[in-house]
């Protein structure tokens, strides 16, 4: 849908950038672009969605280049902004990476961005969307999908404007993200966010008896949670045991195979929203084949801007300046959307899917 709530056409696949190009590039041994997100801890399910997909558009480029393969180089940040403050340095130190897709989550990138961009290595992160990363001046960062100022205000207007909600309990974590996300959501919802119901719960937690408590008294029409599937799958189970029969929404953050396997039967209506685009059908099999595993949310966004990389690389942007430059003036096709950036990093049109669950 667009901002507006409206539905949009798809894009198509066919027309998408292919990392494989024409086969003829060649670059030095060595050359390396590095992927930093959360590979192990609770939300490893997101960093792991992520990295699968670099690897697929690596693989794809590095079979039919043979004069030029590029080497993936992992950073696990567990998610956690004090450990990403660690783990940038190592990948600015490294004088082999010229690339970076990540950080995957917004309060590691809001940790670490000013590190990357006085390095001058570009970061492209097909994950963190808290709106305000892009007002900090730096030059190296650009969001492969929309920011949660696009997606709460177009997540509000289809609640209230397509499904009729009249009254939603807006429940927040304390992430960057959370926060972030469930103050646009709110602003969005208008009269229809009933701040008698809203709630905060801290990440990590697990027990949300006072918050279901709260909730149930207010029979709300939906819950939109504002946070991550650690969370939000037992949050979903405790609402559905505690008798509130209100729509469970949720943002990217949820929008993960591990909601529904963690929350079970009480992930069944869940809605899904997500500025990430689905997976089409040949790039599924394809992930699964190399991955052993179906795609997730982000794995797109990964897959799209590895192959921006990637054809930087094969055009001959082998330094951290010339990929960044590369990068800066893209405007071309990929598998979710077209990829154009302003200034300041955001895209140039941005848009957002609703998923539910069956």
């Amino acid at each position: 849908m667009d901002t507006a709530g409206k539905e949009v056409p798809k894009t198509d696949p066919a027309k998408a950038a292919d990392p494989a190009g024409d086969g003829k590039a060649t670059c030095a041994p060595g050359t390396a672009i590095a992927m930093a997100g959360a590979l192990t801890g609770p939300d490893a399910a997101l960093g792991i969605n992520i990295v699968n997909g670099v690897k697929l558009a690596l693989d794809q480029h590095n079979k039919a280049n043979p004069g030029c393969k590029i080497e993936l180089k992992q950073f696990d940040t567990e998610g956690d902004p004090q450990k990403a403050t660690q783990v940038i340095p190592q990948i600015v130190n490294d004088r082999s990476i010229i690339g970076l897709v990540g950080p995957a989550f917004s309060g590691e990138t809001k940790a670490t961005g000013q590190i990357l961009s006085d390095a001058g290595l570009v970061a492209v992160t097909s994950s963190a969307t808290n709106a305000t990363l892009t007002q900090n001046g730096w030059t190296t960062f650009f969001r492969g999908l929309a920011n949660d100022d696009v997606q709460g205000p177009s997540v509000a207007k289809y609640l209230v404007g397509t499904a009729n909600y009249k009254k939603v309990c807006v429940v927040q974590d304390n992430t960057d993200y959370g926060v972030g996300l469930a103050k646009s959501v709110t602003e969005g919802l208008g009269a229809a966010a009933d701040p008698a119901c809203a709630a905060s719960i801290k990440k990590g937690d697990k027990d949300f008896s006072a918050t279901v408590t709260k909730i149930a008294a207010a029979a709300p029409d939906a819950v939109f949670f504002s946070g991550y599937y650690a969370e939000g799958a037992p949050l979903a189970q405790q609402l559905k045991s505690g008798g509130v029969k209100a729509v469970f929404v949720g943002p990217d953050g949820v929008n993960d195979p591990q909601f529904i396997s963690q929350a079970g039967s009480a992930a069944k209506g869940a809605n899904l929203t997500c500025p990430c685009g689905p997976a089409p059908e040949k790039f599924a099999k394809d992930y699964e084949a190399l991955n052993g595993q179906a795609p997730g949310v982000y794995s797109v966004e990964a897959y799209d801007l590895t192959t921006i990389l990637a054809k930087g690389i094969d055009g001959g942007k082998v330094t951290r300046p010339d990929l960044l430059g590369f990068v800066r003036s893209y405007d071309g096709p990929g598998l979710a959307r077209n990829y154009k950036w302003s200034p300041n990093g955001e895209l140039a049109n941005a848009q957002i899917w609703i998923y539910e669950v069956k």
